[in-house]
């Protein structure tokens, strides 16, 4: 540890002072002797002549100007300045990104981040248009900004790398604003072919295209059964379009054809858009693939006693909502399949009595409640053909009388079944328009089979190979 000097530079001068003045003396008394000394009284001298030296330069070298200890203080009343270590002062906004864990929804999320349900009812109404709560999925990420009080001022959900939600609240009123944000992308038109090895939905996720399933299975649903009827083997050839920002794939747009080559027969659908804008999906001949009616009614009735949704219910009087249609009819009338389809239910459901369901193509079930008996034919899995006799109307469960109560699901949720029954057929393409619709469907088919066309994904199995044609 170093020591300040307490010499200052007026006692250094003294100092020198007086050293000139011990060596004028010594050298005056030298010269009288100088005859009489010898090389080893001379010595001596001269070593203690250097020693004064060395002493008189080590004292000059404590001059306080050029002296600084480690915090570079000079004398001992330099002034000390004490400093402070920085605080730490917290940004003027926070933002956490996470993701959305499995079993979390939209509502649950917005009133864990601090929404009021005032504002979550505000914000999903806003979003009426803008988004659908089944892009709302686990794993992906959303982002919160809170203030330095922890107010939440955002929320921002990503969609897909090209869509984000925000949910912004404005100044000191709280004001919601709700904006979809949607950066411009790219569309390009891409295909898929390949052989079925196990099923066409996991030839579809191999390829990395797995939403392109439920779009073929709603195309095809009056006519196939893409869960059933296509197995292994199937030849497939699908045209759609694809959305990427930059270098990123973002999603699956329109499909512009599909040809499914089953072990019985081939299935084609091609998007058509006619000379007045009606766009649809037509087969090789021009006929409509899934735009007729899919659902015939299932027995004959004289009235519908009680409508889809909202009633008084009949039996306890008190307001509900109602999933189906009552259509009244004689005891023993016979209840026949509304489309083709699976037997996946036959048994008593309590207060529906006997009930059975089916499953149809395109996500759609159907039930048939309140029965008196079934057919002798129907059994567990058993394929059911459109207008085959289920069985028979009757008043088990909880019924004021026979009736047969008529219930279509859709995806999960229940639909109105007069309004399924009451859809038309869009027809088929004009003979007169033959001509411009073969032309679009040899187009679709070059498109199919170009060769030299650049491959856009390089990790797709043999049996799919994607190729991406034009960017339109």
């Amino acid at each position: 540890m170093c020591t300040a000097p307490v010499l200052d530079r007026k006692r250094n001068k003294h100092v020198m002072n007086a050293l000139i003045k011990i060596f004028e003396l010594l050298f005056n008394r030298i010269q009288p002797l100088k005859q009489k000394i010898t090389l080893p009284l001379l010595l001596p001298f001269f070593t203690g002549t250097l020693v004064l030296v060395f002493l008189t330069l080590t004292l000059l070298r404590s001059d306080t100007e050029n002296y600084r200890d480690e915090l570079g203080f000079t004398v001992d009343n330099d002034y000390v300045t004490i400093e402070k270590s920085p605080q730490t002062i917290l940004p003027l906004v926070i933002v956490i990104r996470e993701k959305i864990k499995p079993g979390e929804s939209l509502s649950s999320l917005l009133e864990e981040k601090g929404f009021t349900p005032k504002e979550i009812h505000l914000i999903k109404t806003e979003l009426t248009g803008k988004f659908s709560p089944r892009n709302f999925r686990s794993g992906k990420s959303y982002e919160t900004t809170k203030n330095r009080n922890g107010s939440l001022l955002s929320f921002s959900y990503f969609q897909d790398p090209a869509t984000t939600i925000h949910i912004e609240k404005q100044g000191p009123t709280g004001q919601l604003t709700v904006l979809r944000d949607v950066k411009s992308c790219n569309t390009k038109v891409a295909s898929l072919e390949g052989t079925v090895t196990k099923s066409l939905l996991n030839s579809l996720k191999s390829a990395g295209r797995p939403r392109l399933m439920d779009e073929v299975t709603t195309l095809f649903s009056s006519r196939i059964n893409c869960r059933t009827d296509i197995t292994a083997g199937t030849k497939y050839k699908i045209l759609f379009e694809e959305k990427w920002l930059m270098n990123e794939f973002i999603g699956t747009g329109k499909i512009l054809a599909v040809e499914l080559s089953l072990p019985n027969h081939t299935s084609t659908a091609y998007r058509y858009t006619n000379e007045k804008g009606k766009t649809g999906y037509f087969d090789e001949h021009g006929h409509a693939v899934n735009q007729c009616t899919l659902f015939a009614s299932p027995c004959n009735f004289s009235r519908i006693s009680s409508s889809f949704g909202y009633r008084i219910h009949p039996v306890t009087g008190i307001r509900d909502f109602h999933g189906g249609v009552d259509m009244a009819a004689i005891s023993g009338t016979p209840v026949r399949a509304a489309a083709d389809g699976m037997l996946i239910f036959k048994g008593n459901k309590g207060l529906a009595g006997n009930m059975v369901t089916l499953e149809h193509s395109g996500h759609y079930f159907s039930q048939y409640l309140h029965l008196s008996r079934y057919a002798l034919n129907t059994g567990y899995s058993r394929t059911i053909h459109q207008g085959e006799i289920i069985g028979y109307v009757g008043s088990t469960g909880r019924t004021t009388g026979p009736h047969l109560d008529f219930r279509i699901i859709h995806n999960g949720k229940p639909m109105n079944p007069l309004a399924a029954m009451a859809s038309s057929c869009a027809g088929s393409i004009a003979p007169a328009k033959m001509g411009n619709f073969l032309a679009r469907i040899n187009l679709m088919k070059t498109q199919f089979d170009n060769n030299r066309i650049l491959v856009a994904a390089s990790h797709l199995t043999p049996s799919a190979t994607r190729r991406a044609l034009v960017t339109i």
